[in-house]
């Protein structure tokens, strides 16, 4: 449905995007993210027309949206951070507005009661915009979006400075749209990204550094294979067994989680998939395994290793050691000041 290939745009000396290519299957919810200045903006901006590209191809279903930008611009209904509203006008009139700015065909009356009804606004169609709190602003702003029944959306921070019941709201929201609609959606809160989409691209200094689902994600950048078991039985009898497993290289025991059941993370030999080779020996030693699964790496530690939370730490790190040699500098220098004033005062 759409289609980004060897995207770039330059702004004088400076590449706001580089070369960058992912495509959007119809009906999915893609997550869009990166740190401020990434380019996320840069890219959303050239896929609704705003701007043009330096070179590369973005397309909507079939139209191209450089070469044949009022056709494709018919595919899309965009929602950007700050929704597009005229507060001093009612719901009804904006909404009535945008539909003629649209130039939409669909009949009016049953396609604006129809889409205040997805959204649910129906009971504020007749107050002033500005009177609305942000909750409902945002989802009027969704609505404007939605006219012309468009069959891409492209979301900016939907949820920002919404409180947590409105984000729940306009997340399921999101999800129930994409059953017609496919979604772009950019957000900084990793959690809403994590529960809607299907599949994250990240972007990073304008380059594409990753695409794919958050768990193939979490597996291809995990260095370790780490697994998290609850077991049934008596401690020493259970660490007695777990030792016995040859390919298990660590063992982490976290307690008593209920009574009688304890928890273990382990790790195996050379990132080695050990869950058969635990099941069969606690089994055989005729204990109970209430919980088995991977501990895989979350959004926020998938969104930090991509956008270079590594290099920061190794910074910081740099930084430290940097300040220690300083440190250690300036104590030397200072030795030697107070050894020739020593000499100094011997002269005299």
């Amino acid at each position: 449905m759409i289609e980004v290939k060897n995207l770039t745009k330059q702004y004088g000396d400076k590449r706001g995007i580089n070369n960058i290519s992912f495509t959007v299957n119809e009906g999915e919810i893609l997550g869009f993210l990166g740190p401020n200045g990434a380019g996320k903006s840069t890219t959303m901006n050239i896929l609704t027309g705003y701007l043009s590209a330096t070179s590369g191809v973005a397309k909507i279903g079939e139209f191209d949206i450089l070469e044949n930008p009022m056709e494709a611009k018919k595919y899309i209904g965009y929602l950007p951070e700050q929704p597009p509203l005229y507060l001093d006008m009612t719901v009804k009139e904006y909404l009535n507005f945008i539909y003629d700015l649209k130039r939409c065909k669909l009949p009016r009356q049953h396609h604006l009661e129809e889409v205040c009804s997805v959204v649910k606004i129906k009971n504020v169609y007749t107050r002033l915009i500005k009177n609305l709190s942000k909750g409902y602003k945002q989802r009027v702003g969704l609505a404007q979006a939605l006219i012309g029944n468009p069959r891409v959306l492209i979301l900016d921070e939907p949820t920002v400075g919404l409180d947590p019941k409105q984000i729940i709201e306009i997340r399921n929201l999101i999800k129930n749209l994409s059953s017609q609609h496919t979604i772009i959606l950019s957000s900084h809160i990793l959690t809403e990204v994590q529960a809607v989409c299907d599949r994250i691209v990240v972007i990073n200094e304008g380059k594409l550094v990753a695409d794919d689902t958050e768990s193939n994600l979490s597996n291809s950048l995990s260095k370790d294979r780490r697994f998290t078991v609850r077991i049934e039985g008596e401690i020493e009898a259970i660490m007695k067994t777990l030792s016995k497993v040859e390919k298990i290289a660590h063992i982490t025991e976290h307690g008593e989680k209920e009574q009688g059941v304890y928890e273990f993370v382990i790790e195996g030999v050379n990132d080695c998939d050990i869950r058969r080779e635990v099941f069969d020996a606690v089994s055989a030693a005729g204990f109970r395994i209430l919980e088995l699964h991977a501990t895989e790496m979350s959004l926020e530690d998938i969104f930090l290793k991509l956008t270079n939370g590594t290099a920061i730490l190794e910074q910081a790190a740099q930084d430290n050691a940097d300040d220690a040699e300083k440190m250690q500098e300036q104590k030397a220098s200072e030795e030697e000041i107070n050894i020739s004033d020593a000499v100094e005062l011997g002269d005299e």
